[in-house]
């Protein structure tokens, strides 16, 4: 495997992340770029989450001018690494084809947080996730379930437990699953509040994006990011096979 660290800081969840083989041998081209940002001062929706919101609108309208979601290069190889084990991408998509497809008529407004994640995901066409660092009980590890981690989540309103189906594509921590089916549904345990001050960013990445595209996609969310707070630090790590 071939990782590479970023020359800021050691956090242990960067240190201790793990891709599963059997992650690789379903697509040798997949690639996870992890960002721990510290540092965050929390705060609502703001005018410059307003641009870059309004930016990826736009961006995703003029996307679909001309074909429909399913058919953006990123998105179908999305859908083909589902298939690949034995997801169906029309009843479950990938978070970068629903955040895409919602942009259409308006992505969430959250909070600044969030909404810059949202947006850069769907300016990039990569699927990006948010987490709060703080919740994780040890590194994240993306592996085939066995079909008996635990799944903290709601449904009809109420929290429930679930569990993810044998050889499924998940991101677990020592507590559980906190994102299934690769970046589909993220749990509630992890998930970003209005109070998190200490968040991880998953950028999954397939080809036929490259890693120049891949780390303009950084880059950007980086340098916004940074305009969270005046002691905000960050530090990166990505992940290939060999």
């Amino acid at each position: 495997m071939d990782e590479t660290r970023s020359a800021i800081g050691s956090d242990h969840l960067l240190e201790e992340a793990r891709v599963d083989a059997d992650v690789f041998a379903l697509r040798p081209d997949y690639r996870a770029l992890l960002i721990v940002a510290e540092g965050i001062e929390p705060g609502p929706s703001d005018a410059e989450s307003e641009r870059l919101l309004s930016e990826a609108e736009a961006s995703a309208r003029k996307a679909l001018e001309s074909r429909p979601v399913e058919e953006l290069p990123h998105v179908a190889a999305w859908r083909e690494a589902y298939r690949a084990f034995g997801a169906k991408p029309q009843r479950t998509r990938n978070s970068l084809e629903a955040l895409t497809r919602r942009a259409e008529s308006g992505l969430p407004r959250v909070n600044r947080l969030t909404d810059i994640y949202n947006a850069i995901s769907v300016l990039h066409q990569i699927p990006l996730g948010g987490e709060d660092a703080d919740r994780y009980a040890g590194a994240p590890r993306l592996l085939r379930a066995s079909g008996d981690e635990r799944f903290d989540t709601v449904a009809g309103g109420e929290p429930v437990e679930e569990h993810p189906e044998l050889g499924e594509v998940v991101w677990t921590d020592d507590a559980g699953v906190t994102c299934r089916r690769w970046n589909w549904r993220q749990g509630r345990r992890t998930q970003l509040t209005n109070e998190t001050t200490s968040a991880l960013f998953i950028l999954d990445v397939l080809a036929p994006v490259d890693d120049d595209a891949l780390a303009r996609a950084s880059e950007q969310l980086l340098s916004h990011l940074t305009r969270l707070g005046p002691s905000v630090h960050t530090a990166q790590r990505l992940i290939a096979a060999d």
